[in-house]
């Protein structure tokens, strides 16, 4: 054969998927068409039945038993309400899939037939509306159809299945818990960690990928700007602290724009001021609520630094007694999610051959967060990989596109998915990315 024309076949050859694969896909499709109408019923009624961050008792009692009837050995109230459920199916690697199960305090307002009505009760006692608006009914889902697939299709894998339901995802705090209650020492420890999340941006039937940093690390801080209150009439008798607070939240976006390198993203926002009691009163301390989102560990520790050092010079220069120094108390977050370039290229891989080169997108990092980022950062470390499952109906999708009305964001009131092409390509392509991993040799 002539070299120019052997080389020419070398290149085509990978682009013709081999009659096998193609079967596979088939049967795979196949599987998840089958099984689709209950899993449209245990989505509606997830959905109809929200819960929580640290509530989700029911849904966790659900997803239990939904894994055990598919043949997993299946672990509750790991970590609080978390699930761990697990497949062996011979010798070979170990591979983690992830979902969360938690709601969000928002009064669901999408007109669906199975809309959630479910009020109760927060941590703060305040009676709150619940609804799933972040799609972790979708994802709580996709993992029992994912479940029942590798069960379906154990002839092409060889290895060990690791289905882990987390609660409080939208508090970062569900993956922390369940890996202090043990995750990676009473279960099988992971060679690989994948998931999805639900995309508000990009069309059902398609996903997103995001190679390298993803989300942000997430933290926050209370900010106590103290001074000396007196009569609002008399202000040169005091140190106002409301002007001083006032003049930190500006203060405090300089470190954005002059103290860190312009192409490492930081975001510091002020989400809350309290302060004072009455409008010719003024008070002894204002309150402040901020939330600092980064993605090295460097410039963490550098904004860091930088906001301690402005709030408590901003007091000082407002003449400030040093015993009366601002008061900042950091709460713990959660850090970036940082996906695996190795593994997310083989998975984008995975996706092109399953859906097609046009339904897989590549999306920008965001600023938000995931503390399914904190499965990477165990050592010694796996590889992970996180990937966006678009769920937006095309009728809509297009309309936005072409001037129409806006899509809603995920933790919008009307945010929806379109339910049956979500849950077939987020079952599909999971099911294909876990059957690669661990694919018989």
């Amino acid at each position: 054969m002539p070299v120019r024309v052997l080389l020419l076949a070398l290149l085509v050859a990978p682009l013709i998927p081999p009659a096998a694969a193609a079967a596979d896909l088939e049967l795979l499709r196949a599987t998840t068409d089958r099984h689709y109408p209950d899993l449209e019923k245990l989505y509606t009624d997830i959905h109809a039945n929200p819960e929580l961050s640290l509530q989700e008792a029911n849904t966790a009692k659900r997803l239990a038993a939904e894994l055990r009837a598919a043949g997993y050995d299946v672990t509750e109230k790991v970590g609080g309400h978390g699930v761990v459920a697990v497949l062996k199916n011979g010798p070979g690697k170990t591979l983690l899939i992830r979902g969360d199960m938690d709601a969000l305090p928002v009064k669901e307002e999408t007109g669906a037939a199975y809309a959630s009505k479910v009020v109760t009760t927060d941590p703060a006692g305040k009676n709150v509306p619940v609804m799933h608006a972040c799609g972790h009914d979708v994802h709580v889902t996709c993992l029992v159809g994912v479940a029942r697939a590798m069960v379906a299709h154990k002839d092409k894998w060889t290895g060990t299945l690791v289905l882990m339901g987390q609660p409080a995802e939208e508090l970062v705090r569900g993956a922390k818990a369940m890996l202090d209650d043990g995750l990676f020492t009473r279960f099988p420890r992971p060679d690989f960690a994948l998931a999805l999340h639900v995309d508000a941006e990009i069309p059902a039937g398609k996903v997103g990928v995001i190679s390298g940093f993803a989300m942000a690390n997430s933290d926050s801080a209370e900010i106590v700007v103290r001074g000396v209150g007196g009569h609002g009439a008399a202000p040169h008798t005091t140190r106002d602290p409301v002007v001083i607070a006032a003049q930190t939240v500006l203060n405090l976006q300089i470190v954005r724009s002059r103290e860190i390198r312009p192409t490492d993203p930081v975001v510091i926002t002020v989400g809350s001021i309290h302060g004072g009691t009455k409008n010719n009163i003024i008070p002894d301390d204002v309150t402040l609520l901020i939330t600092v989102r980064t993605y090295t560990d460097e410039v963490r520790a550098k904004t860091f630094k930088a906001i301690e050092r402005i709030v408590k010079g901003t007091a000082a220069t407002a003449g400030v007694p040093t015993e009366l120094e601002p008061k900042i108390t950091w709460r713990e977050g959660t850090p970036a999610l940082y996906n695996t370039p190795e593994l997310t290229d083989r998975m984008t891989g995975v996706f092109r051959k399953t859906l097609g080169d046009d339904a897989v997108v590549k999306k920008d990092p965001s600023m938000g967060a995931e503390d399914f980022g904190l499965l990477g950062r165990q050592e010694p470390k796996i590889p992970i990989c996180m990937f966006r499952l678009g769920s937006v109906s095309k009728d809509k999708y297009d309309a936005a596109k072409n001037g129409g009305p806006a899509l809603p964001s995920l933790h919008s009131s009307k945010y929806l998915p379109d339910r049956e092409p979500t849950i077939k390509t987020g079952v599909m392509t999971m099911t294909a990315a876990a059957i690669d991993l661990l694919k018989r040799e």
